[in-house]
C-alpha cells in the first residue's frame, strides 16, 4: 500500500507577489487544496485561475476556542490523506498564511501526528508576516526580538530590552488583554505600534499610538500585529527581577560597594529583623508608600544572603526560587493535583500532610520527630509561645474549652502574688513567664494572635500616652510639673476619644 503524502506549503505574508514559484507550482499540481482561511490576499491568485479548495472558514464558527478548531483541521487533513490515493508529486496541499513554522498551530499539530497516522508531511516555506515586519517597521531582528502570541500574552514574556512583536491580534478585545499585559511592565502612555497588512500595498496600515489608547484603534483583523519597540530605558529594566539580581551581584563584586564586599551572614543577620519589623509596622500602620518601601527592603536582604551563598557556588537566588515555587505546588495538592479542599481548614490539613511527605521524601523519619518541631529558636518569645501551643493541640495536649484556659491564668497569678510577696526575683520571673504563657494559651481560645494583639495595646498606649504630652506641652509643663494624678485624667480622656 503506498504512504499517504500530505504537503503543507505556506502562501505568504499577504500581497500575491509574495508567493514562492515553488509553492505556486505545488498549488498547479495538487490532486485537492485545503486552505486554513479564504480571508487572505494571496487567495485572489487561486480565484483568477478558477483553481478548487476547500476552506476551513466554517469550522471557527462550529467551535468555541481556537484550539478546538486548530484539532479539527488537523483530524480532517489526517482522514483526508489516508483515505485518497496521493503521491510526493500530487499531494494533498494544505495551505496556510505565511510561513507554515510560524505562528501556525495546526502544522504542529500535523507534525505531532502525521508519523502516527503513517503519513508522510512534507513542509514547504513561505514569506513570513515577520519579513515584512522586518521591512515595513524598520527593525533589524538582530537587535534582539521576541515573537509572542497575543492569546497566551502574560507580563513575565515580556523584555523591554527586546523589541516585542505580538502576532494573532484578530480583535479589539484581544487587543485589550495585550494592553492590560503591556502595562504590567510599561508606562501608559508608552508608544506602541499597530501594523495592519504589512506589505500589502493596498491595504498597509502602520499606526503609532500610546499603550493607553491600543484597544481603541480600529481595524484590527487575521492580518494585524503590534510591535513594542526595544527600550534601554533605566526606568523599564529597574522593573524587572533580574535586573535586582544584576545590582546585587555589581553591589558584591570587586568594583561594588565596599561596605557590601565586607559583610557576611552574620554580619547583616540583625538588619533582616529589623527590616520585618519595620515591614510589619507598616502594615499595621496600614501605610501603601511604606510597605512597597519596606518589602523592597526586606527582599534586598533575601537577596544579599543568596548573593553571598551564588559567590561560593552553594546556591543562587534563582535556586531559591525554584524551590519555592516547587514547595508551593507540592503543598496544594488541591489547587494544582486532583486533592479537593472546600474550605481553609482541609487545605491546612493537606499543606501538612504534604510537608509530612517532604519529610519522608528526604529521608527524615517522621516517627522519631518531635511534634514540636519545626518552631525557630530566635522567634520572640510571645510568638514562640504561640506556635507551641499550637502544635501541642494538633496532638490532643490542650483544653476542650476555655474555662479551664481562664482558671490556669487566675492559678497563674495566685503563683505570681505568692512569688512576689515571699520569693527571689528569678522565681517570680519564673511564675511571670508562667502567666504570660498562659495568657498566650486564652488567645487561642478566642482566636486572636497574641503578637497582633499586644501589638494594638503598645500602638493604643503611645497614642494615649502621646496625648498627655500634648496636654502637658499646652499646658506649658514637664514631667516634673504635674502628677500622676493629673496624666492619668488627660488618660481617661484619651481613652474617650478614642
Amino acid at each position: 500500500m503506498a504512504t499517504p503524502y500530505l504537503t503543507v506549503v505556506g502562501l505568504g505574508s499577504g500581497d500575491p507577489d509574495q508567493m514562492t514559484l515553488g509553492v505556486w507550482r505545488r498549488l498547479q499540481a495538487a490532486k485537492k487544496i485545503f486552505v486554513r482561511t479564504a480571508d487572505h490576499p494571496a487567495m485572489s491568485m487561486l480565484l483568477e485561475i478558477g483553481m478548487e479548495y476547500t476552506s476551513f472558514d466554517t469550522l471557527y464558527e462550529q467551535h468555541d476556542s481556537f484550539p478546538e478548531v486548530y484539532k479539527a483541521i488537523a483530524a480532517t487533513l489526517i482522514a483526508e490523506a489516508k483515505s485518497m490515493s496521493t503521491s510526493v508529486d500530487e499531494p494533498i496541499i494544505y495551505a496556510v498564511p505565511g510561513h507554515p513554522m510560524v505562528a501556525e498551530r495546526t502544522v504542529q499539530l500535523l507534525r505531532e501526528q502525521c508519523s502516527e497516522a503513517g503519513i508522510e508531511l512534507q513542509i514547504i516555506g513561505g514569506e513570513s508576516f515577520l519579513d515584512q515586519a522586518f521591512i515595513s517597521l524598520g527593525m533589524d531582528p538582530i537587535e534582539g526580538f521576541a515573537l509572542l502570541d497575543a492569546a497566551e500574552l502574560q507580563p513575565s514574556l515580556l523584555q523591554p530590552q527586546l523589541h516585542t512583536l505580538i502576532g494573532q491580534v484578530y480583535d479589539a478585545f484581544t487587543a485589550s488583554d495585550v494592553k492590560l499585559a503591556l502595562m504590567e511592565r510599561y508606562p501608559d502612555d508608552y508608544e506602541v505600534v499597530v501594523g495592519h497588512a504589512l506589505g500589502v500595498a493596498s491595504q498597509q496600515q502602520i499606526i503609532r499610538v500610546p499603550l493607553y489608547e491600543l484597544d481603541r484603534t480600529p481595524g484590527y483583523g487575521n492580518l494585524s500585529l503590534i510591535w513594542v519597540p526595544r527600550s534601554d530605558d533605566a526606568a523599564l529594566r529597574n522593573r524587572s527581577f533580574d535586573r535586582l539580581h544584576e545590582i546585587v551581584s555589581i553591589l558584591r563584586s570587586p568594583e561594588g560597594c565596599p561596605w557590601d564586599q565586607e559583610q557576611t551572614h552574620q554580619s547583616i543577620r540583625k538588619n533582616f529583623i529589623e527590616e520585618l519589623y519595620e515591614a510589619l509596622e507598616a502594615i499595621d500602620n496600614d501605610d501603601p508608600d511604606g510597605m512597597q518601601e519596606e518589602f523592597g527592603d526586606v527582599i534586598l536582604q533575601v537577596m544579599l544572603h543568596s548573593q553571598m551563598e551564588e559567590e561560593t557556588g552553594a546556591f543562587s537566588i534563582y535556586d531559591v526560587i525554584q524551590s519555592l515555587n516547587e514547595k508551593l505546588i507540592f503543598r496544594h495538592p488541591h489547587v494544582f493535583g486532583e486533592v479537593d479542599a472546600s474550605n481553609s481548614e482541609e487545605a491546612l490539613v493537606n499543606w501538612e500532610q504534604m510537608k509530612a511527605e517532604e519529610k519522608r521524601m528526604k529521608g527524615t523519619d517522621v516517627s522519631r520527630t518531635s511534634a514540636l518541631d519545626g518552631i525557630p529558636p530566635d522567634l520572640p518569645a510571645l510568638m514562640k509561645a504561640y506556635k507551641l501551643q499550637k502544635k501541642a493541640a494538633k496532638v490532643g495536649f490542650d483544653w476542650d474549652e476555655l474555662g479551664p484556659v481562664l482558671a490556669k491564668i487566675e492559678e497563674e497569678l495566685a503563683e505570681l502574688r505568692e512569688a512576689i510577696a515571699s520569693q527571689s526575683e528569678e522565681e517570680q520571673a519564673s511564675e511571670l513567664g508562667d502567666l504570660l504563657f498562659a495568657v498566650v494559651n486564652a488567645s487561642r481560645f478566642i482566636h486572636a494572635d497574641p503578637e497582633e494583639a499586644l501589638s494594638r495595646t503598645n500602638k493604643k498606649f503611645r497614642s494615649r500616652f502621646d496625648y498627655i504630652e500634648e496636654q502637658l506641652r499646652i499646658s506649658g509643663k514637664n514631667f516634673d510639673q504635674t502628677d500622676l494624678t493629673e496624666m492619668d485624667r488627660w488618660w481617661e480622656e484619651a481613652k474617650r476619644q478614642s
